[in-house]
């Protein structure tokens, strides 16, 4: 039997990762037929929806609200909704309660947690630590040998009191292996993997739309432009192959602080904006290899969808996109000073390319949602 799910997602309707999962796990339960309540922020006014067994309970922002990133922000008077979450949380009663991070909503959800004295489920979506830690450089940059020490203090007291956080819960989920590891040894909690699932019918090689004597290169990033994902690298990797006899096209898909520099040093031509659904997939479809050089992603939706659209991934060795990509198979891992040999290497390897092509997509089509949430659904501890 199904259990009876109130979720509160830090995301839903914004463009990342945790919005990406939360949206996919709805559709799931909607899907299954499993009762489930999403408490949720947006802009819609107020207003709680019922739909079979599937309720969402969708609460606006003040305009206090503080802006963390283009979409997303935090809200320090949402608790003024907290009678109102309470009514529909005690006429739904729930069986249990999962957040995705220490939002606003994951603070609710941990509080009604408590008091209604149900188990709650935590999963990690973000390394909010290693965030935290380069939002700083704008400062330790100035600092000369004293900043990467303050950069190490900031990561490591917020790793503190993230994981505290996280110690609330009865069992946990994270993306990779390793943050799992991390995650138990830090919390006493047992950790389960939530990985991510793919549409591949929607990504796909078919969507590829290029000319058939389009042969300039086509290289691709997907996601934030921002400093977390390391995205001053993409200028560097352009200059080191114009210097090695390359000149390939860039596509960049996403909205950030750093979009200004990009434009600036890829050109206007190269900034797409935000793109979704049909536009996206023709997006990924028409890249011969995504540049995706973040060291913080947990999983990496992003190269997963890449990979279901015969894209070849280059990643660097750290966080969850190196588990995603085979290196030498489905693409390549590589240090961020490796990054252009590695693309001149495949961008003159027609053949090994077409070979990874077909790998990337191979590899996606094991991987579906339902699987992923089965899982999830399987160890919750009610």
């Amino acid at each position: 039997m199904l259990p009876r799910v109130a979720f509160f997602p830090d995301s839903f309707h914004e463009v990342n990762g945790v919005a990406h999962t939360s949206r996919n796990f709805e559709a799931f339960a909607r899907r299954r037929g499993m009762p489930f309540l999403c408490v949720r922020a947006g802009t819609r006014a107020d207003a709680l929806q019922r739909e079979e067994t599937l309720w969402t309970l969708e609460l606006r922002r003040s305009g206090l609200a503080v802006s963390i990133e283009r979409d997303l922000s935090f809200d320090p008077v949402f608790a003024r909704h907290r009678e109102r979450i309470e009514r529909v949380l005690r006429e739904f009663r729930p069986e249990l309660i999962h957040i995705t991070g220490p939002s606003e909503l994951g603070f609710f959800g941990a509080y009604f947690a408590w008091k209604m004295n149900l188990p709650l489920a935590a999963s990690w979506h973000t390394n909010v630590h290693e965030y935290a830690a380069r939002r700083m450089r704008w400062i330790s940059r100035h600092m000369g040998s004293a900043g990467p020490v303050v950069e190490q203090w900031v990561q490591d007291r917020s790793l503190d009191a993230t994981t505290r956080f996280y110690r609330m819960a009865s069992v946990l989920y994270a993306p990779n292996p390793p943050l799992c590891e991390l995650l138990q040894r830090r919390t006493g909690r047992p950790c389960h993997l939530m990985q991510r699932g793919v549409d591949t019918a929607m990504f796909s090689p078919a969507k590829r739309v290029r000319a058939p004597d389009d042969a300039q290169p086509v290289l691709g990033y997907v996601g934030r432009l921002s400093v977390e994902k390391n995205v001053d690298l993409l200028p560097r990797v352009h200059a080191e192959l114009k210097v090695r006899g390359l000149s390939p096209r860039w596509l960049v898909v996403g909205h950030g602080a750093d979009e200004a520099m990009l434009r600036r040093e890829l050109g206007d031509s190269a900034m797409a904006g935000v793109l979704r659904g049909e536009e996206l997939a023709r997006a990924y479809a028409g890249m011969d290899l995504l540049v995706f050089p973040s060291h913080t992603d947990t999983f990496g939706n992003v190269v997963l969808e890449a990979l279901s659209s015969g894209v070849p991934s280059i990643v660097t060795p750290n966080g969850g996109p190196a588990h995603i990509v085979q290196d030498g198979v489905t693409g390549r891992v590589a240090r961020d000073e490796d990054f252009a040999p590695a693309i001149k290497e495949l961008l003159e390897s027609p053949q090994r390319l077409q070979s990874m092509r077909c790998a990337a997509r191979e590899y996606a089509l094991g991987c579906t949602w339902d699987a992923v949430f089965e899982r999830v659904v399987a160890q919750y501890p009610c």
